[in-house]
């Protein structure tokens, strides 16, 4: 057996050691996974064509609705297109994943009038939402447009619901959870009984990560339509308390639709803040423009009925009583009639929004929405 000589075993152990400190190094050096993602959040597309309805039934049943289907037939041929392809661009030219976009409810008119046109309407729409081949998941939530009118609903349950909003987690509704990238979705159907009760056992054993919270209506009343809200009437107070304090307990970043405004609130409950931000992509024309901006908690008043000084005379008091009740909890407002399309950006857990107002992706606003939440 060859002797090793003591300079050639120190030699080899430095050797051995400076081997082990590099491969620590490069380990240290190596990057770590991320969690960083970015998604695309859609809101209230309402799409519609003049075929989709017995224009005699709407015009005897709804008549306030007729011209509410002619504007967006128009707006489902001459933009909806475009958007689309912007999204489709916005996806494949991420620098960070993007697993899926998410539509925030009302993705059709629905008001179709038999049964049969209500399919016809769904599976139209599932197409356009197939053809745009975005290349990644389109994932919903229920809103009141997707079930309403004769057969609506079960055409929604059947057509739209299995293939759009994932795995359906509670068979009696369309609320649903899922999980990326460390990041907690909670999907809330504000249409089914069940949904609260479901919500609250789903959420009972999450852990501390953070939690995205979708609904298609507002948590928090924001402009003039203050009674446009999840669990607004009298006989709801509990419901609503127990969702309030839901959100704030689990510090929700709360997305939502239904009003066709823009806004971000910030919201104290019993069991902390949460924050709601509110979008729409009704886009009337691609140049549409951001107007009637207000900002800052001294504009959160009574008066933001005054935003339509036509709405529902009768139910005026009830909505500024609404506000008012409000308002000792609001610890951030903004407001714009704006319209488009948002990016939402997680990074280590924190989330902040990009509003683009109109089409040709135009920037508007960057909001830090977990920024909001820290400094309420």
């Amino acid at each position: 057996m060859q002797k090793i000589s003591r300079r050639n075993f120190l030699a080899a152990s430095a050797g051995a050691a400076l081997g082990l400190a590099g491969m620590r190094a490069a380990i240290a050096a190596a990057p770590k996974p991320s969690n960083d993602f970015d998604f695309v959040l859609l809101g209230d597309l309402h799409y519609d064509k003049l075929a989709h309805h017995d224009m005699e039934w709407l015009a005897r049943e709804h008549p306030g609705d007729v011209h509410q289907v002619q504007n967006y037939s128009q707006i489902t041929r001459d933009i909806v297109p475009g958007l689309f392809q912007e999204v489709k661009d916005v996806v494949t030219s991420s620098k960070v994943p993007m697993p899926f976009v998410a539509h925030i409810g009302d993705l059709v008119e629905g008001l179709c009038g038999t049964p049969e046109l209500a399919q016809m309407q769904c599976r139209e729409a599932l197409a356009l939402v197939n053809d745009a081949k975005f290349g990644i998941p389109f994932q919903m939530i229920t809103g009141n447009h997707d079930i309403t009118g004769p057969g609506a609903a079960d055409a929604y349950d059947s057509i739209l619901c299995p293939s759009l909003t994932g795995k359906v987690s509670d068979p009696k509704s369309a609320s649903y959870f899922t999980e990326h990238h460390g990041m907690q979705f909670l999907y809330f159907d504000a249409f089914r009984p069940s949904s609260l009760d479901w919500t609250e056992k789903t959420l009972a054993g999450r852990t501390d990560k953070p939690l995205i919270f979708l609904i298609h209506m507002p948590v928090v009343p924001y402009n003039a339509r203050a009674n446009w809200i999840a669990f607004s009437h009298a006989n709801e107070a509990d419901k609503r308390k127990r969702l309030l304090n839901l959100l704030g307990r689990h510090k929700a970043v709360v997305l939502t639709g239904h009003l066709h405004k823009y806004s971000t609130v910030v919201r104290q409950t019993d069991s902390g803040p949460f924050v709601q931000l509110a979008i729409c992509s009704v886009i009337p024309s691609a140049s549409v423009q951001p107007k009637g901006v207000l900002t800052g908690i001294d504009q959160y008043t009574a008066d933001l009925v005054n935003l339509e000084p036509k709405f529902s005379d009768k139910t005026l008091d009830e909505r500024r009583a609404l506000l008012e009740s409000e308002k000792p909890f609001i610890r951030h407002f903004d407001y714009a009639d704006a319209t488009g399309y948002s990016v939402v950006s997680v990074r280590d857990g924190n989330v902040s929004v990009s509003l683009y107002n109109g089409l040709g992706r135009r920037l508007w606003k960057t909001v830090d929405l977990t920024g909001l939440l820290s400094a309420a």
